[in-house]
Formats: structure tokens, sequence, C-alpha cells
């Protein structure tokens, strides 16, 4: 965590992946984020993984650093003191749909420079998720061997849907700081993956060829790249992105006679044409395939690693979890977090790294109400014997 965001409240009411990771990367940044949940907690509380208490890990780390506060969203009591808090803090990230109690309108109407980020499925209101937004753009249908479509189980588009919808938060404060104007900023799903699609140049491929890419497997398009079997039995990843890690990698597999004669043979330079090496690859990946099938990978890793070659083993997350470079000694990661489920794990912070700042460890997730009457005072100015009412009648949760 890094406090560049001190003077920054934001109230989060969301759930599942996308919303509340637009609130967690605002809180890492040092922004105070007042999560607002049901009583005894919101439709992901419980969300897999969970611990054998039920705790939910997943809850755990997306609510790191934030603030909880809890209110019976099924009564109007309730309601208000949702809309009376977006309205006394100015800004707001939701999932929520647009219209009905939270919509815009109807909380701008006593705060103009509201701010709302809208996270949505498509753009015309309707329900989606990250898996049914994949499959509609296309990306299970390109991935695996074929024919069946293969999910993979990232949930990509959540994750850039959430990171957009942080950097739409900070855009919209900084128009209003220059103009004084609020506003609604929707941020769809559908259009986060769609727009990434066209960005990575698909929408213009597949109209110009007439028709879809084909099956690649674990090659990459466009690039000489692949996994390839050690002689024990790994599988590696090898990308080549230079001319000269090209130059390296056949020079360090003693490769460059064999590739001069496909050169030869074809009427062909691969020394500096990625597409080349990509459409010829039916000569080439024989010929890679055979001299790292003869290594092990204890022998063929220090090897790539003096070429300067990107590769990587394939290996479980339990291995990477494990692993040193990656969790252990990464800085990212604070290993004496008190976190609500009372399990102890490494627990991820802001992943941008600030030289000239000191990294803070990262915060627990709140308890389901933990904050309620902090918050409510402080920011409604309510006084104690109210909310201590509000308590006792139930519409106000504390942990």
């Amino acid at each position: 965590m890094y406090r560049l965001l001190p003077d920054l409240s934001v109230i989060e009411a969301s759930s599942f992946v996308a919303s509340p990771t637009a609130g967690l990367y605002l809180a890492q940044m040092g922004a105070e984020v007042i999560r607002v949940d049901q009583i005894g907690g919101g439709p992901d509380f419980r969300r897999w993984p969970v611990t054998p208490a039920n705790d939910s890990l997943y809850w755990e780390n997306l609510n790191r650093a934030k603030k909880s506060v809890a209110l019976d969203l099924s009564r109007g009591e309730g309601r208000e003191l949702l809309q009376a808090l977006v309205q006394a803090t100015g800004q707001f990230v939701t999932n929520f749909p647009v219209d009905g109690f939270l919509s815009h309108a109807t909380l701008s109407a006593k705060r103009a420079d509201l701010v709302t980020v809208r996270v949505m499925g498509w753009a015309d209101g309707s329900p989606a998720l990250d898996y049914t937004v994949n499959n509609a753009v296309g990306y299970p249908m390109m991935t695996g061997a074929g024919p069946d479509p293969v999910n993979h189980v990232l949930p990509a588009w959540d994750l850039l849907t959430g990171a957009y919808a942080a950097f739409a938060m900070l855009a919209a404060l900084r128009r209003r700081d220059a103009t004084g104007e609020g506003g609604e900023v929707r941020v769809p799903l559908s259009d986060v993956a769609i727009g990434t699609v066209a960005n990575l140049g698909g929408i213009a491929e597949v109209l110009a060829a007439g028709g879809d890419r084909e099956r690649l497997g674990n090659t990459v398009y466009g690039l000489f790249g692949r996994d390839f079997a050690t002689a024990d039995g790994r599988r590696v990843m090898i990308v080549v992105v230079t001319p000269r890690q090209w130059r390296k990698l056949v020079d360090a597999l003693g490769l460059a006679d064999a590739i001069a004669a496909v050169e030869r043979d074809r009427g062909v330079d691969f020394a500096t044409d990625d597409g080349l090496r990509f459409r010829h690859r039916d000569a080439l990946f024989p010929l890679f395939e055979a001299a790292i099938g003869a290594r092990d990978h204890a022998t063929l890793a220090p090897l790539l690693d003096a070429a300067g070659i990107v590769h990587s083993a394939y290996r479980t997350m339990h291995d990477a979890a494990q692993d040193a470079r990656l969790v252990r000694d990464n800085p990212i990661f604070a290993h004496d977090v008190a976190n609500p489920s009372g399990m102890a794990y490494p627990a991820a912070g802001a992943f941008a790294t600030l030289p000239q700042h000191d990294r803070l460890s990262p915060a627990p997730a709140p308890r389901n109400g933990q904050h309620s009457e902090e918050v409510l005072s402080e920011r409604l100015s309510l006084p104690h014997a109210e909310i201590a009412r509000l308590v006792d009648a139930g519409v106000v949760g504390v942990a």
C-alpha cells in the first residue's frame, strides 16, 4: 500500500470481482474505501475458495484495506442511509443496476458534483459475467487445439474492468477538479472485452481474413513460441521476440547448420522476421523438439538463462505459491497480516513499486459491519444514541 490518495474517500456497493477490484486498487494507493454490504454479507461473502470454517478467501483478499458498513438494504431506512453516505462522500463505485435507488440521477439530485463509476455487464443493462462475456467475444474458440471451446479459469475481463473502473474514477475526479462537474461513468464488461479484442487487432484481423484464426494450442500466434518437452518430462514455454534472442537460441542449442539448411531449402531468412519463423514452424519445431528433448530441464534452464532467452517451465499454482522470487522474497507480499479468517498466508499489497515512497504492509479485510458505527458517526454526524437505535432495530449491523 501507498499513501498516494490520502484525501480520497469512496463508497463502494458491489459484489463479485470487477467492482470490488476497482475499490481494492484505490485502497492500495491510499484511498479510504468504505464498502457497504447487506448485514451478514452480500452474495459474494461466502464465495469459494473458502476455509474449513466457510470464510471466503476470495472475499478476504479482494477487500483488503477497506472499511465495512453493514446495512439492511431490504428496508427503506437502510437504503436511505446508503444514499446519504454516497451523497456525503461524493465518490461512488458500484455494480448495482443503472436504475433504482442507487441510480446516478437519484443520488446526484442532492449532490450535483457526485462522481459515480458503475460496472455493468452489457451496456444496455443486461446481466453478464466474465465467463459469458469471454464466450461472446470468441476467445474460447481460439484456445486449445479444438474443436471444442476451451474456457480459461482467469476472470480476465473482470480484472481488466476493475482496473479500468479505478482509472475512470481518477479521470472523472480530475475533470471535476478542473470544472466542478460530477457525472456517471459506465464501464460494461462487454465493452472492455470487445474493445480489448479490437485494440489487439482481432476485429480487423478476422474481418480482413473473412474468418477466424486457426487453433494453435500452445503455439504463440505470429512469433516463434511454444511449449517443448525436456528429456526428464518437464514442459517448457520458450518465446522469441527479438532477432538477438533468435540468434542466441539457435546458437545455444547448436542448431545453426540445421536452420541454415531450412533457409536454403525454402529460400527464406529467419534472422529478423517473426512472421517467417511462424509460417515455417512445420520445419522449425521438429528441430527444436529434438534439441530440447535431448536435454533435461536442469541442463536446459541455465543454458537459456545465459543466452537471455525468455522461458518458463510449467508448474502448479501450489509450486508458485512456494516460489521465493514470486512470493516469499517479493516485497508486494506481507506474511504477518491478521486476516479475519484467522488463516496465516502471504497477503498481496499494491502491485506497483514506487522507489521514492515507503511501501506499507497490506491491510486486512474488514469484518462485516466492523466500521458501521465509525462511518455513520463521521460521515453522517449521527449521534451515538441514534446509531444504537438503528443497530437495535436491525437496520445497521456491527461486528
